[in-house]
């Protein structure tokens, strides 16, 4: 809301195909964190869960208000076509093939999300729709 771009843009569409979830995330090198005394290292992990907590929290509790929002100000909600996102999926699959061959650490990460998200399908499919 705070970028206008629903001024320019009256079609707003779902699901977020590029993003199914917000990801935080702190980097620090593997060797700066082992030489860190126990303490600190429980520290850190307080906040980043705190953050984790917060930041999903707060995230979907705002959401229905920018959504009402942004239907005031006229924007229409659609849902991508299945040909639509069936394209996506296959234009990215192919980008992870090639990624994967041209990267391992590319590929070692892609590999773990994808066993990750294949074992989180079964909570989401004994969700559904709810």
């Amino acid at each position: 809301l705070k970028l206008g771009l629903h001024r320019m843009a009256k079609n707003y569409y779902f699901p977020g195909w590029h993003q199914p979830t917000t990801l935080f995330e702190l980097m620090v090198n593997l060797d700066k964190w082992k030489s860190l005394p126990a303490t600190a290292k429980a520290q850190v992990e307080a906040v980043c869960g705190d953050n984790v907590r917060h930041g999903l929290a707060e995230g979907e509790a705002k959401q229905y208000a920018a959504l009402k929002e942004l239907q005031s100000e006229g924007v229409e909600f659609r849902r991508w076509p299945s040909e639509i996102l069936d394209a996506l999926k296959t234009a990215w699959t192919a980008v992870v093939k090639e990624e994967s061959r041209a990267d391992a650490d590319f590929r070692r990460v892609w590999q773990s999300l994808s066993a990750f998200r294949e074992d989180y399908a079964i909570w989401s499919e004994l969700s559904s729709p709810y």
